[in-house]
């Protein structure tokens, strides 16, 4: 393992006559950098691209707000993507609010989804990374600001600055003549304060997109939705936008959707905002009714809207059930994400579903990352890699066994199976697991046992390759998680019984009394508030 510290890595390969392997990081995220400091480690040589001028991913607060995408969303393909010609885009807040120069940096670099007053909801002692103790003193649950501070340090402590290229957007990878082509586009500020953009094209033999999923809004296709927000921009907005709660003081708000970041808005502008609406469609993915605050009414699918003339704006939406909402002030999406890697266009295809999928597409309909290995390795040239994918997850400390198990093999450290067993695996997979989110899903006490088959893999190469065995969880880890677990049981089960009352009370009475025998429980339900740090932002 190499010591990076005050280590000249140029000057040693041209004095030695060495070449290193190279290896592109896609993100300065969590993801990003727990990749680039174990691929360093094992002495690759390293580019990390970030196209923000800061370490930190979804954790790295920024007061701005993105620019809002086109409604609905367009194909995962290209969502996120503004062309550079405004004339080309029918969007009124990207022509009229921002002076130019902003738009170019907020198309370059948009600001990701952390609000102001964003908490983590999974405990940091199931979110401390290797040899990155938590400052002395940390609460088990904490501030944005805090984590963004935590992910800095960890940049300082194990030297990656030197490895980043911050305000470099990666615009295309290809795979040329057995190495990647990876195009990027620096923002940088000349002289006299205007920006320009230089393009730069270097060549690598190894790719980790490592740049997550949480910036390509997911805008369902709502009736009226699209009119109203061109006609009042301001009145709709994608969770991503939301920041702090006094911006939306005495209005009359209305959340679509009924996860994660839908409910904690609910919360933060609760006694704040006049009246808070929640609009859920009932599906697997809403939190139990008891997480919303009591003033927060939740009602059911939102099938179209309209605005009213001469109240300046305000909106009316009508509900599945025939309810109508009058006099509504603001709309906040909160349906979360499209998977989407303009950089990998090639392999894309949203004309198919996941079921249609081949076995060289990754991306479909933007709710899944298809032919991976592990969740990590493209079978089809596992040279091509990820880490983040997994959904349900204590996200550092996973993401980081990920990143682990990834530096391991590009070293030489860990070996792949041959391409026909990784196929076996992956079909398998998708036999039991199905397509979608789910598909990524490690809920239900899966993610233990993922990660004790990744190191469990490691360490077994290890012995024949020389590389270095890897400690798993700890005990004190697996024990936070079993409490983890054992408090969000009790809440979906709560969730589940008052569903099957609420669908048919006298079978509900007849299971309690142990007469109609219970189906196995699915827990947290499929989406639930297992979601991860990350996944606190989304829809």
């Amino acid at each position: 393992m190499w010591n990076w510290l005050n280590f000249d890595l140029e000057a040693y390969k041209r004095n030695m006559g060495l070449k290193f392997e190279r290896v592109a990081v896609i993100g300065a995220g969590v993801s990003g950098l727990a990749a680039a400091r174990h691929l360093i480690d094992y002495g690759l040589d390293v580019t990390i691209y970030e196209r923000s001028s800061r370490p930190g991913g979804v954790w790295a607060y920024d007061e701005r707000k993105p620019l809002e995408y086109k409604y609905p969303s367009v194909l995962p393909s290209v969502a996120g993507l503004y062309s550079d010609a405004d004339s080309d885009s029918e969007d009124v807040t990207l022509q009229s609010e921002f002076p130019q120069e902003e738009i170019l940096k907020l198309k370059h670099a948009p600001p990701g989804p952390a609000y102001f007053g964003l908490t983590t909801n999974i405990s940091t002692k199931l979110q401390e990374m290797k040899d990155h103790p938590w400052k002395e003193g940390t609460g088990d649950f904490v501030n944005v600001k805090v984590v963004g501070d935590y992910l800095s340090d960890y940049a300082k402590r194990f030297h990656l600055e030197r490895f980043l290229k911050y305000n470099t957007k990666v615009e295309t990878i290809k795979k040329v003549n057995g190495r990647w082509i990876v195009k990027s586009k620096l923002l940088n500020k000349t002289r006299d304060g205007n920006v320009e953009f230089l393009e730069e094209e270097e060549v690598f033999d190894k790719v980790v997109v490592a740049s997550g999923h949480y910036h390509a809004n997911r805008v369902p296709d709502i009736k009226g939705l699209s009119e109203w927000r061109k006609r009042y921009p301001e009145r709709v907005m994608h969770s991503k936008a939301y920041r702090k709660p006094q911006e939306l003081a005495g209005q009359n708000v209305l959340l679509i959707g009924g996860s994660v970041s839908s409910t904690d808005i609910a919360r933060e502008i609760n006694g704040i905002a006049k009246t808070v609406y929640q609009s859920t469609r009932g599906g697997q993915f809403d939190l139990p009714l008891d997480f919303l605050p009591p003033s927060a009414k939740r009602v059911g699918e939102c099938v179209s809207f309209e605005f009213e003339t001469g109240s300046e704006g305000r909106g009316i939406a009508h509900l599945k059930d025939g309810t109508t909402l009058s006099d509504i002030d603001k709309v906040i999406v909160c349906t979360g994400y499209h998977i989407s890697y303009p950089f990998l266009h090639p392999y894309h295809n949203d004309l198919i579903s996941p079921a249609e999928a081949n076995e060289t597409v990754l991306v479909t309909d933007g709710t899944q990352l298809h032919n991976l290995h592990k969740d990590i390795f493209y079978i089809p040239d596992p040279t091509l890699a990820f880490v983040g994918t997994a959904y349900y997850v204590s996200t550092f400390s996973l993401f980081e066994f990920q990143a682990i198990a990834l530096a391991a093999v590009f070293a030489g450290k860990a070996y792949l199976p041959r391409e026909e067993e990784m196929r076996k695996e992956y079909r398998l997979r998708v036999t039991e697991k199905g397509f979608g989110r789910v598909f990524h899903a490690l809920n239900e006490g899966r993610e233990p046992e993922y990660v004790r088959q990744l190191v469990d893999w490691i360490n077994a190469d290890a012995v024949s390759s020389g590389g270095q065995k890897v400690e798993g969880h700890s005990e004190e880890w697996l024990k936070e998680d079993e409490i983890k677990m054992g408090k969000l049981r009790k809440r979906f089960e709560k969730k589940k019984q008052e569903e099957k009352q609420e669908e048919n009370p006298r079978i509900y009475n007849l299971r309690s009394k142990g007469e109609v025998p219970n189906s196995e429980f699915q827990l947290f339900n499929g989406n639930g508030h297992s979601r991860t740090l990350e996944e606190q932002t989304v829809g």
